[in-house]
């Protein structure tokens, strides 16, 4: 593997606090995301992944503050997603000091917006967010709204089409293994990654540094989302990005996100 694989900290918002459920459910305060989310930059963390758990109930983000606040010490991409709706939304969280914008709901409802996104803000701020159920071995079914509501529609076929609408990413996270610590879907990761032309981030299931690289070899991962790995410490970033060099996954060396510099 020739690519460097990022390690993204994902933090799933509720109000003001640091939330994590089981797949998608039973969601429990783990605590102060600006506390967390420094934690993680600090030790090494590539990117942030910002959800607003609850937005689609609402119709909103409610993340702007936060996004703000971590914008001003945070000095990684940081992609923020969760109800947003209109080309509107993707601006000002953009303003607000987000690198990307992760859509879903929005996206499988009506599919042209990906496209109008991608041409207004770059392709490279677009990262379409799937969130699959196994529905029969090899088949998946895409969810919305923090995977509450079902849509029919075929999870791997969403992603080649959402790639050739012009999204510049595709968050794939297994609602079957998120918040378990059992492991990535590997199956998934791989059938979506050797189907389209553009990074695949990896999602829901990482318990232990060995699920990470596997995801990565054999589930042909560019990237992956931790979470309850990271917030319950059941490894650190330092010694993860470590387990993983050693066993020759490429990956920036633990210290390298602090040497950032501030944001313009």
């Amino acid at each position: 593997m020739s690519h460097s694989v990022r390690v993204i900290a994902r933090l799933d918002i509720k109000g003001p606090n640091l939330v994590k459920g089981i797949q998608f459910e039973g969601l429990k305060i783990v605590g102060d995301p600006a506390e967390h989310a420094r934690r993680y930059y600090e030790e090494g963390a590539d990117e942030m992944l910002y959800m607003d758990t609850v937005a689609s109930l609402y119709g909103r983000n409610n993340l702007l503050h936060i996004v703000e606040r971590a914008a001003q010490d945070i000095f990684i991409p940081l992609t923020v997603g969760g109800g947003v709706r209109k080309l509107d939304d993707v601006y000002k969280l953009l303003r607000a000091g987000a690198d990307k914008v992760a859509v879903n709901t929005e996206a499988v409802k009506n599919p042209e917006f990906i496209r109008e996104a991608a041409r207004s803000f770059g392709s490279q701020c677009i990262v379409v967010s799937i969130e699959a159920k196994l529905q029969a071995p090899g088949r998946w079914e895409a969810l919305t709204d923090n995977g509450r509501e079902k849509t029919g529609v075929d999870a791997c076929e969403w992603a080649r089409r959402a790639a050739d609408l012009g999204a510049g990413e595709l968050l794939v996270t297994s609602v079957d293994r998120e918040g378990t610590l059992k492991g990535f879907d590997l199956d998934l990761t791989a059938r979506v990654a050797g189907s389209v032309g553009i990074p695949v981030i990896a999602g829901g299931g990482a318990g232990k540094p060995q699920h990470v690289l596997d995801v990565i070899r054999e589930g042909r991962a560019d990237a992956v989302a931790l979470a309850s790995l990271l917030h319950f410490k059941r490894a650190g970033l330092p010694e993860l990005k470590e387990f993983l060099l050693e066993n020759g996954a490429v990956v920036r060396r633990p210290n390298a996100a602090t040497t950032g510099k501030p944001r313009s």
